[in-house]
């Protein structure tokens, strides 16, 4: 019997059909969307997960920054340790002032308020907010310095009525301008200013102010002061009674030389004749008239205001030249003379009525005195009250600091 070599088993192979590769292929594919979408349902997960992280963090932050402007130490003045939120009601309010002084001229000051003032210079070493951080950082420091020495001194001021008279003019303000109070308070004051939390930064400035007008009193001069000052000081104070009449080129800036020269001499001869006329006994105001030009005429003529006359005026009120014709010591009554003023080409035909000192400049003078005695005293003071910034807000102190440094 012949022995069988075959092995045991099925030894044929079985072949993939048509049917069965579509079917080994979909299930792959079926696998691999499986795995897919498991891929998918962990990234958006995660997105997820991340996206929740970020707006707790934004929202932990926030609280965080706000807390911090509300209690935390933004800069040191003396022992006082200012918040954010007390620096920013300082800040507008310096700013503010600033502008309702300044604002017509600020242009010309080299300021653009739609230019954040960070971005613009002051001078080489300061920008704009620099120098409004300086001002802001003096007031604070003049305002806690004030305070404190009024509760040293003893003094009580009841700041009730002048709290409520700017509560009501805030909420004018706020009706006025169409918005809510709420939103006013943070547009005028700061980002987290509300009515409440910066009430007793507002008191602090009206104590300080009624501690001001307090000291002003103190340091009233006496009578033998007003006096002594005046006389040392006569030619500030004295006021004069004259008549004069200008006579002009009528030349713009662009006129040639030649052109001036020829119309100051005309002008020259002019009042030289006007002067000569009135010291020939011709009435001052029919002189005028007679000179001024057509648009001038009818305000010379104008019975009623003697436009020529000026009464009561102060040196500092007038030209260079008139003031030291006016203002020379033996200047008497009656005296007439034709002045000419080289720099804006003109001639004057002027005569000298009177001079004298008025003695309601006697409060003038006393307010200036005690002002002065004041501000003597609140920078003793205020030396004693240092600011500190410990976190690097005041960049004009680092500059200043430096300027120090280089002249030691």
């Amino acid at each position: 019997m012949a022995k069988n070599t075959a092995p045991e088993g099925n030894n044929e192979q079985k072949v993939q059909t048509k049917y069965d590769r579509k079917m080994e292929a979909r299930r792959a594919q079926k696998e691999k969307e499986k795995k897919q979408d498991k891929l998918t349902k962990l990234i958006a997960t995660l997105i997820v997960a991340v996206l929740v992280i970020l707006v707790v963090g934004s929202v932990a932050y926030s609280i965080i920054k706000k807390n911090t402007a509300l209690h935390g130490t933004y800069i040191e003045v003396g022992e006082h340790k200012v918040s954010q939120l007390e620096y920013d009601y300082y800040y507008q309010s310096t700013v503010s002032s600033y502008m309702m002084s300044y604002g017509s001229i600020l242009p010309y000051m080299g300021l653009d308020t739609s230019v954040p003032y960070d971005q613009q210079m002051y001078t080489e070493e300061l920008t704009w907010k620099d120098m409004f951080d300086q001002m802001t950082a003096e007031q604070i420091r003049q305002t806690k310095a004030m305070v404190d020495d009024a509760e040293k001194s003893g003094f009580v001021y009841d700041t009730q009525e002048e709290y409520d008279s700017f509560l009501e003019g805030v909420a004018s303000a706020a009706e006025e301008a169409g918005t809510s109070l709420g939103d006013y308070y943070k547009q005028v004051f700061g980002a987290y200013a509300t009515k409440d939390n910066i009430e007793d930064f507002v008191k602090d400035g009206i104590i300080a102010g009624a501690y001001y007008d307090k000291l002003l009193k103190d340091y009233a001069p006496s009578t033998e002061e007003i006096k002594s000052y005046y006389d040392e000081n006569a030619l500030d104070y004295d006021k004069v009674d004259y008549r004069s009449f200008m006579f002009t080129t009528g030349l713009d800036a662009e006129a040639s030389e030649e052109d001036v020269t020829k119309a100051m001499e005309e002008n020259k001869a002019k009042a030289d004749a006007m002067l000569k006329a009135y010291q020939e006994g011709g009435d001052f105001e029919a002189l005028c008239v007679e000179n001024a030009t057509e648009d001038m005429k009818e305000t010379y003529e104008d019975p009623e205001t003697e436009y020529s006359l000026a009464e009561g005026r102060y040196r500092s009120s007038l030209s260079t030249v008139v003031a030291d014709w006016l203002y020379d010591d033996g200047r008497t009554a009656g005296d007439m003379a034709v002045l000419e003023d080289t720099d804006n080409s003109r001639y004057y035909v002027v005569e000298f009525i009177d001079r004298y000192y008025d003695e309601a400049d006697d409060e003038n003078i006393s307010n200036t005195l005690s002002s002065q005695s004041v501000s003597e005293y609140l920078t003793a003071l205020t030396e004693n009250c240092q600011i500190t910034d410990p976190k690097g807000h005041l960049k004009y102190l680092t500059i200043d600091t430096t300027e120090e440094t280089s002249e030691n």
